[in-house]
């Protein structure tokens, strides 16, 4: 796109940064609608909002055509995250959503190892224009007609008579704060290497064949994470999961320092997996702590501090990689260790206390 359009890379990773800005100021208010009137309407409008984005994008012949489709794909964005469809899965199952909320993760772990390479071979063969295109014609083809069969609103599906009690639904500001805090600092990194880990792995000594093999082991480690967190999921606390992801990447790099190319794979394959348990944390830790009532508005609160890290990561983590690869993998890192830092004074009984 740089290329194209006549860009420093720097400046395209910057319209990228402005849509994920506009997902931190309208997750809360789209949160507190899923909860209201459910998820099926807010996922349809993501879908043509996306479709219609990626149709400019593909159009775009200048910064100021590239900046306006990227808002517009921020907005299909927060319509479209995670968040929307977890809170949407709450509604309908309540305080028994982690199941449902570990079972989209899992087909969606495929993502990147399906759309990596094929955006790479419709870039290569037809250019990036018509990657956009195709993928405009995912979300009208694909994605809306899905959207479309999903219950009109919470509580559609019927009542599991299995649920556990619920949570009290009024948590501690610092406790909402830790874990914003910490799901904020592993936004980023998601963030950062989502956009540029097949840069980041030609950086460290990779061919472009091998940084692209070794990123496409990146969905299905995330997939073998989260069946392993579904086994599991009776045993092992969201909190503890959380905790275990941020550690995954540091051990990854610590490979990648005495593997070589080896290294540089199962780097790739441990952040996928560490990716893959967040993801799934990132919705069932909230609702396991703080409970179901208002799901969507206070994941909102809580996701709004990692949009802004999400924003800022890319374009930042593109001028560290200017000065060194080494170094931009250190800072990533760094930032998972802080999340586990600021995750340590949460405890997985304070909803059974409080």
């Amino acid at each position: 796109m740089a290329k194209t359009l006549g860009l420093a890379t720097p400046t395209v990773f910057a319209a990228y940064a402005g849509a994920l800005l506009a997902t931190v100021v309208l997750g809360p208010a789209i949160g507190r609608r899923v909860d209201r009137h459910g998820a099926r309407g807010v996922l349809v409008l993501s879908n043509l909002v996306l479709a219609a984005g990626l149709i400019s994008l593909a159009l775009a012949q200048g910064p100021w055509m590239l900046f306006a489709a990227w808002a517009l794909m921020g907005l299909g964005m927060a319509l479209g995250h995670y968040d929307v469809a977890f809170a949407g899965l709450v509604g309908w199952f309540g305080a028994a959503a982690r199941g449902p909320i570990t079972g989209v993760t899992l087909i969606a772990g495929f993502a990147s190892t399906i759309g990596w390479p094929l955006t790479a071979s419709v870039a290569d063969h037809h250019g990036w224009r018509a990657a956009c295109l195709l993928w405009a014609g995912a979300q009208l083809a694909l994605a809306l007609p899905l959207h479309l069969t999903l219950p009109s609103g919470p509580g559609d599906v019927g009542e599991p008579t299995d649920r556990p009690p619920l949570a009290p639904a009024n948590p501690p500001l610092v406790a909402v704060l830790l874990l914003a805090s910490a799901f904020a600092a592993m936004s980023a990194v998601g963030a950062a290497l989502g956009a540029q880990l097949p840069l980041l792995l030609k950086g460290l000594g990779a061919t472009p064949g091998q940084a692209l093999a070794a990123a496409a082991l990146v969905g299905p480690a995330q997939v073998l994470a989260r069946l392993a967190e579904w086994g599991l999921a009776r045993r092992l606390h969201p909190l503890n999961a959380a905790r275990i992801a941020v550690l995954l990447l540091p051990i990854g790099a610590g490979l990648t320092l005495v593997g070589g190319p080896v290294g540089l794979m199962a780097l790739a394959a441990l952040y996928g997996a560490g990716n893959g348990l967040f993801t799934i944390a990132r919705g069932s830790a909230p609702l396991a702590l703080f409970g179901p009532g208002g799901y969507g508005a206070r994941l909102g609160l809580i996701a709004m501090p990692g949009r802004l890290t999400q924003a800022l990561a890319p374009f930042a983590f593109a001028l560290v990689m200017g000065i060194s690869p080494i170094v931009a993998l250190t800072a990533a890192c760094l930032a998972c260790l802080t999340a586990l830092a600021l995750m340590a004074p949460l405890s997985t009984r304070w909803a059974e206390t409080v």
